[in-house]
């Protein structure tokens, strides 16, 4: 809750969008499956769709 309060309020909306991309066309390709975990919970909490208490 603080985290994604923290990221609206003092990410830039272009780099939020930047990362809402990246979220989205997120692959596991050569990944293992604990680092495609990391990195997708990371790009969670710029996504408003996956950022919500019932998600």
């Amino acid at each position: 809750m603080f985290r994604g309060e923290f990221l609206r309020k003092y990410f830039q909306a272009d780099i939020r969008n930047k990362k809402v991309v990246e979220f989205m066309e997120l692959k596991q390709g050569d990944m293992s499956v604990a680092e495609y975990a990391v990195k997708f919970e990371s790009l969670c909490a710029f996504s408003p769709h996956y950022n919500t208490l019932e998600a």
